[in-house]
This record gives structure tokens, sequence and C-alpha cells, in this order.
């Protein structure tokens, strides 16, 4: 209710009112249920108006893209998994083109009120215009002024970002960031990095690749890291044909023969991982998410932290560690909150209604 805003501002009462009255004949607000507040009659609730402006996200993984669109109120309402794998950059780019028309004209969502389209995929940034430089199943999204490419393509203003910091800000607004402000979130995909969370927002950093945490390690190393890609390959010599890792996660069974081995193998790098994180960030919390499956979550859980080395009897604190909560992508709902955050929040979430 319009009483309960002012103390959250600098601003006077009647300035208060002016600025949530004009906002409500604009129509990015509008009133709820009435509240009891003190003395009086009830005050009507004010709550943002979910239908004021749309952005989509789009993540992109070595063997899958899937998109989905958010309302203003940052909720996913419609999210999908398009049927082909994402090979070929522009074949890729045209059918996501074709389903986004057809799904907002069903949905009555006028262009005018998409605020911009957020884009997430595996890889870091090279240059200055942030071009990806992606896994080799990715190759021919690398290198390339995809920015410009998807700006003429959807006629939006485009966000890139990393899908392990999407992931982190997907999990910051719905899983583990209600609860912890500031955060590492572990990206297990085809490769293997993350995210950061501080104080409730992302951190990009000065290249926008914080969280890169595969740069941790050395050539000879890469083959031991936590990364999905690295156990296909284990599967597959121990005669478990598994195409990609969206048919690792269906079908994964923790009892194959070579799953134990890998965890084992992985461990000091996993560790690693969350030392550093430690050692930097000093999290609350440590997130196991990407496109891990359950059951191999849990195994890696399990992996006993580092030694520790305890001063006058007494060791540091250490964040708790956890699976994600998010059952699908949480790098969609990253990505898509980017524009909302960049153009209207100022990457605070908003509240659902006062």
């Amino acid at each position: 209710m319009r009483s309960a805003v002012a103390p959250w501002t600098n601003l006077t009462q009647p300035s208060v009112h002016r600025i949530i009255d004009t906002l409500l004949d604009a129509q990015w607000l509008t009133l709820g249920d009435p509240v009891i507040h003190g003395r009086g009659k009830p005050s009507p609730s004010l709550k943002l108006n979910a239908d004021a402006r749309y952005a989509i996200g789009v993540s992109v993984n070595t063997d899958s893209i899937a998109f989905g669109i958010c309302d203003f109120s940052c909720k996913i309402v419609y999210e999908e998994m398009l049927e082909m794998p994402p090979t070929h950059r522009r074949d890729t780019l045209f059918a996501l083109k074709e389903r986004l028309r057809a799904l907002l004209a069903s949905h009555g969502i006028a262009h005018q009120k998409i605020a911009g389209m957020g884009f997430s995929m595996a890889g870091f940034f090279v240059g200055p215009d942030r071009r990806f430089n992606s896994p080799e199943l990715l190759r021919d999204w690398s290198l390339v002024d995809l920015r410009r490419e998807l700006e003429t393509m959807f006629d939006l203003p485009i966000w890139t970002e990393n899908n392990g910091t999407t992931g982190a800000i997907g999990e910051s607004a719905v899983g583990v960031g209600r609860d912890y402000a500031t955060f590492g979130y572990l990206s297990f995909n085809y490769g293997f990095g993350g995210g950061i969370v501080l104080d409730g927002k992302p951190f990009f950093g000065a290249f926008g690749n914080a969280g890169e945490l595969s740069r941790v390690y050395t050539l000879q190393e890469e083959a031991s890291r936590p990364a999905l890609g690295e156990l296909l390959k284990r599967l597959e010599t121990g005669g478990i044909s598994i195409a990609n890792i969206r048919e690792l996660r269906q079908r994964f069974d923790p009892f194959w023969p070579p799953v134990a081995e890998w965890v084992k193998e992985v461990s000091p790098a996993l560790n690693r991982a969350i030392d550093m994180l430690r050692a930097v960030i000093d999290p609350e919390a440590i997130v196991f998410g990407g496109e891990l499956p359950r059951a191999l979550g849990e195994l890696l859980l399990a992996v006993p932290p580092s030694p520790s080395f305890p001063r006058y009897g007494v060791e540091a604190p250490y964040p708790h560690r956890m699976l994600s909560a998010i059952e699908a992508d949480p790098a969609i709902l990253g990505a898509a909150l980017i524009p909302l955050m960049d153009r209207y929040f100022a990457w605070s979430l908003p509240r659902s209604g006062l």
C-alpha cells in the first residue's frame, strides 16, 4: 500500500502518492486486495502489473536450446525446448524466431511489450563485443558477433551472458537466493563453469567471465574436471552409450559401474573449485546446478570437503552445499530476468506486493 512505500525512499508521502498514481495510470502498477495496517479503513495493496512488460530468456547448451517468456512480475509464464540440436546457428535461430512469433501471437503479447531478450550459452567471452568462445559442439556459435546478429534477427534489445551466470541469477530469484544472499553456483554442463551472486546481485567481472571455474585447471587436468562431457566419455568406454547431456539426465543410473570411479576421479577438482570460491567470495552456500542429474548431484554432495587446518582449534566457516531446487533450466529464467533487471529494477528483485 502507498503508506508502506515512503519509508523505503527519501521522498515525502505526497510525492510518493503522486508517483504511484502516475504508475497506476500508466498501468505499470495495479491495485490488489485490501491490507489492514493500523487503525482505519484497510488500504489496497500495490502490485506490479504482470502484463506491463515481458522478456524472453534463451538457454543454449551443447545438445539443446530452450526458451521462456517472463512477465513483469519476474515469473516464467511459458517455457519450451526446441526439438533440434543447436549444431547449426542460423538454422537454430530461424526455428527459434518462428516458434517465438507463433507463441507471442497465441498469447496476445504485442512486440512493443517485449523489453528484450536475454541469451545465454556455454563458453567465455572474448573481445570488446563479447563474442562467445564455446565448447567444440557449439563451434558454429563461437567468435561471431552474436549480439548484433540476434538484434537484427529478432528486432529486440539483446543481452548475452554465460549460462553459468544466468543459472546463478535464476537461482537467486527463485531458488536458494531466497535464503542466502551470497553464494557460488556450480554449473555442471557438457563443460564445467559457475556463477557468483554477491549480496543478492550477480557479479559479472571486468570481461564478463566471473565464475569461469575451469580456468584454474591445467591442460593435463581438464579430463578430470567434473564436466558431464567427460562422464559421457567414461560411460562410452564402459560400454554405456549416451548420446548427449539431455539423455544423460533422462537415463542416469547411479549404479552404472563407471560412475563411482568418475566421482572419485573428479573429487579433487570439485573441491578445488569450492575452495577457490570460499577463498575469494566467502559464500554462505555452494549450489550444485546446471544440467546435473539429481542422483549424480547427491553423489557429488557426498564427496568429503578438502582437509581443513584449524587455527587454535577453530575452523573457518564452511558454506552449505546443496543441490539446485529448480527442476527446469534456471539459465532460462536468469536470462529472461537480465533485460528486466537492467531496464527497470536496478538488479533488485521486486517484492510481490505492498
